[in-house]
């Protein structure tokens, strides 16, 4: 009989997309094949406390309020949670994981810090590495590397927080001589549209750089198009595969936080309607920028269809994308033939190949290994 794989799942952190972190984590471990692994859900609170809690059965919930305190830990050699008893580590340790899987979203969760844990700890984990997570949360970075990779890009402007707050008036000169109305403000180191603003008119403009500013200290300023909304899921790790697009159809003006997750009325359409031309060049740019920021085991990739030329402009990617029963990225997979739970078996599968692959380079020199 197989050993089960022992998967970690790690969920909540302390960003703005805390509540759909559970959303998306409670979703993943429904689908895991219980024959297969055996869960433990790993809680970060918003104050930033680990808990870990015991089977797939427990609300996620009462992980985060009743389990078990622990540390991580980022010793290779031993166990990848320590318990805490209240005069500090325990002896006692916790069972150790085969796998991580993170499943946050936003600051502090897929931006780099926790991936960057995980490679000191020594441990796999489903997702894009440091890297490739940093570059996929900066909005701006991001833009700049699909610049240079010649990827198509909606003009924006950055503009530090610290600026707004010190010279308003230029900074408002500034995004008016280069960018025309409508525009979109946006933090850059966010997701799940939290923060983000359509801007018609000028009279907009202070409110929607202020809210901005409330989420980050980098903000983006782009151009506004009239555009269809698609999506692409990307799945692999050397060698992408692209999924069929699909297109999101909002009930408000833009696909924001309220029209993702709390009002209902936004339709996703599977596949997207698209020609033969714009399918292929849509999977083409998602593979593409997925190799831009050197992306791992999973991302989607967000596009704008402007509906007077219709070119396609590429918008974002997302390297830890949404995993509810609604998200789009499961649901794009489950059209191009790969359903949910063996999405999940696939991008274990990609974790563990990834790490066997980082595990082939050499951390060490000595001038007598050159072969």
């Amino acid at each position: 009989m197989n050993k089960k794989i022992r998967v970690g799942i790690l969920f909540g952190g302390r960003s703005g997309e805390h509540d759909v972190s559970l959303q998306s984590a409670a979703s993943v471990i429904n689908a895991l094949d219980p024959a297969k692994y055996k869960i433990m859900p790993i809680g970060i609170t918003r104050e930033g406390h680990w808990r870990a809690g015991w089977g797939a059965l427990q609300p996620l919930a009462q992980v985060l309020e009743r389990g078990e305190p622990v540390t991580p830990s980022v010793d290779p050699t031993g166990p990848k949670l320590l318990p805490q008893s209240p005069q500090g580590l325990s002896t006692n340790s916790i069972p150790s994981l085969d796998v991580v899987f993170p499943v946050l979203h936003g600051t502090f969760g897929e931006d780099g810090t926790v991936q960057g844990l995980l490679e000191l700890a020594d441990v796999p984990y489903v997702g894009a590495g440091v890297l490739a997570s940093a570059a996929g949360m900066d909005k701006d970075l991001m833009k700049r590397l699909f610049r240079d990779a010649d990827l198509p890009v909606v003009p924006w402007e950055l503009i530090l927080r610290a600026d707004w707050e010190s010279h308003p008036r230029a900074v408002r000169k500034r995004i008016e001589r280069t960018l025309p109305y409508p525009l979109f403000v946006k933090p850059v180191n966010l997701g799940s549209s939290v923060g983000i603003s359509k801007v018609h008119n000028q009279r907009e403009l202070a409110a929607a750089l202020n809210l901005a500013a409330q989420y980050d200290r980098k903000i983006l300023v782009e151009k506004g198009i009239d555009a269809r909304e698609i999506e692409c899921s990307v799945l692999g790790n050397d060698y992408p595969q692209a999924s069929v697009p699909g297109e999101v159809v909002s009930v408000n003006e833009f696909y924001d936080y309220e029209a993702k997750y709390i009002k209902e009325g936004s339709e996703l359409v599977i596949p997207a309607k698209l020609t033969a031309r714009q399918t292929k060049r849509v999977q083409e740019v998602a593979i593409r920028a997925f190799q831009a920021i050197d992306g791992a085991g999973m991302g989607r990739v967000d596009f704008l269809l402007d509906r007077k030329t219709g070119k396609v402009y590429l918008s974002e990617i997302n390297t830890i994308p949404g995993f509810t029963s609604i998200s789009m990225y499961p649901k794009l997979w489950e059209a191009s033939g790969l359903p949910y739970s063996q999405l999940l078996d696939r991008l274990i599968q990609l974790a563990f190949e990834r790490y066997r692959e980082k595990s082939r380079t050499r951390f060490t020199y000595s001038p007598k290994a050159r072969n």
